[in-house]
């Protein structure tokens, strides 16, 4: 079992939730729900797992809150 960290944001002019897996090229997609995106993306990391090992361009960290007042 493996496991992937993924950002989801809400696009403002559809409304659907947008999902994607920082720096594997490919893994993102998009729902109306948490659970048709989750679906959605582990269709599509199986898919890209089937030509091999992905190749991080990009390590995720965290979020950080920024203050300005």
């Amino acid at each position: 079992m493996r496991s992937f960290t993924a950002i989801v944001e809400r696009d403002a002019k559809t409304g659907l939730l947008v999902g994607w897996v920082p720096g594997f090229a490919g893994a993102h997609s998009q729902g109306e729900t948490l659970d048709e995106l989750r679906g959605n993306l582990l269709e599509v990391i199986e898919m890209l797992l089937e030509d091999g090992e992905p190749v991080f361009q990009a390590e995720y960290i965290g979020t950080e809150s920024v203050d300005v007042a």
